[in-house]
C-alpha cells in the first residue's frame, strides 16, 4: 500500500468527500479515482489531483468549434486519430492534468529531464523528510548489462541479492540516523536534545541516501504527457521509472480513452522506419533478396529492422 502521511490522509478524505456542480467538462471514470494514492514500487504512489479538459476539447481545439456539437464518437475518433498519426500536438496541449507523486529522489532526479511540466517539490530545506527509503524487490536486482551501459542484465543469485538488499538497508538506516542527530530533531520536528545546536536542516538533507523518498506535484499538458509516457513506459526505460509511467498509463486510459487508444496504436504499438528501412521494405516486398551487405543498412541498423519486421532472416 502507498504510504500517506495521518494529514495526507485526512485531506484526501476531504477532497474525496466534496463535490461541486460545475459547467466544465468532466470524466466520469477518472473521477473516480481523482486524489486517491495509487501504488507504486513500496512506499510510492501517483495520485491525480486535477484535471481540464478531455476528448472532445481536443477536437473541439482542432475544428476551433464552440463546444461538442453533433459529431458522432467514431467522427471525433477519426479526427484524434489523424491527428496522432500526422504528429499534430496543438490540440492535445490544450488539455492538462495534474498530479502529485511520491517517488525516491534518484528517479525524481532522471524525471527532471523532461523540462515540459510545471513541478513544485517537497522542500528538505523547509520541511524533515520522512523516514521513507526504496529498497528494490530481489528479482529487481540485477547485474550491470554487458551490451547496455544504462541498463540491468542478469538477475543476481538469492545470496547476492540479499547482501545487496542488507547493504541499502544498512546504508540507509545509517544516513537517517546522523541526519537526525545532524539536526537535532526527530521525524516530528521535537528536539532531540536540548543542550545541542542542530544543523540547518537545507544542510543536514546532504547525509540522506538517493534511495530516500520526495514528494512532488507535477502538471503537464496531454502532449507531453504523452511523450514522457511513450519514453517511460518502454521496456528499454529503467523498471523503476516504468513502473510511474505504467500507473500513469492507466489514468490517461481512464481520462481519453480515445486519445488514449491512438496514442497506443500510433506511439506505442507503433514504430518508426527510416526512409533507407522504408526503401529496404519496398525492395522485400517485390521479391528481392536482401542481405545486410546489400541493404546499405549499418549492422545495428538492420538488425533493428529486421526486428521490428518480426523476421529472422530477411533474405
Amino acid at each position: 500500500m502507498p504510504t500517506v502521511s495521518p494529514q495526507q490522509q485526512a485531506e484526501i478524505d476531504a477532497q474525496r468527500a466534496n463535490t461541486t456542480s460545475t459547467r466544465r467538462a468532466t470524466v466520469a471514470t477518472l473521477e473516480e479515482i481523482l486524489y486517491q494514492p495509487l501504488p507504486v514500487l513500496d512506499h510510492g504512489f501517483v495520485r491525480v489531483i486535477d484535471y481540464m479538459g478531455d476528448d472532445s476539447a481536443v477536437v473541439q481545439a482542432a475544428r476551433v468549434s464552440y463546444g461538442k456539437g453533433t459529431k458522432k464518437v467514431n467522427e471525433d475518433s477519426g479526427l484524434i486519430k489523424y491527428l496522432m498519426r500526422h504528429w499534430h500536438s496543438t490540440p492535445f496541449e490544450m488539455c492538462e492534468i495534474k498530479y502529485h507523486i511520491k517517488l525516491p529522489i534518484f528517479i525524481a532526479r532522471q524525471w527532471i529531464r523532461h523540462r515540459t511540466a510545471n513541478v513544485n517539490e517537497y522542500s528538505a530545506r523547509y520541511s524533515i523528510l520522512d523516514k521513507e527509503f526504496y529498497l528494490p524487490a530481489p528479482e529487481n536486482l540485477a547485474k550491470q548489462s554487458a551490451v547496455n551501459r544504462q541498463g540491468r542484465g542478469e538477475v543476481l543469485d538469492d545470496k547476492q541479492a540479499q547482501h545487496v538488499l542488507d547493504l541499502l538497508r544498512e546504508d540507509s538506516e545509517r544516513c537517517y540516523r546522523g541526519y537526525q542527530e545532524m539536526l537535532n530533531e526527530n521525524e516530528s520536528g521535537e528536539v532531540i536534545d536540548p543542550k545541542q545546536d542542530g544543523l540547518a536542516r537545507e544542510l543536514a538533507r546532504m547525509n540522506l541516501t538517493l534511495n530516500y523518498y520526495t514528494q512532488w506535484y507535477w502538471k503537464v499538458d496531454l502532449h507531453n504527457l504523452m511523450h514522457f509516457l511513450r519514453l517511460r513506459a518502454d521496456a528499454h526505460a529503467q523498471y523503476e521509472i516504468r513502473a510511474y509511467a505504467s500507473c500513469m498509463m492507466e489514468t490517461l486510459q481512464r481520462w481519453v480513452p480515445l486519445t488514449y487508444a491512438a496514442f497506443m496504436d500510433y506511439r506505442v504499438g507503433a514504430a518508426h522506419i527510416s526512409a533507407s528501412g522504408l526503401a529496404l521494405i519496398k525492395r522485400l516486398l517485390q521479391g528481392e533478396k536482401v542481405t545486410q551487405e546489400t541493404s546499405g543498412l549499418s549492422k545495428r541498423e538492420w538488425l533493428e529492422l529486421i526486428e521490428v519486421l518480426g523476421i529472422n532472416n530477411a533474405a
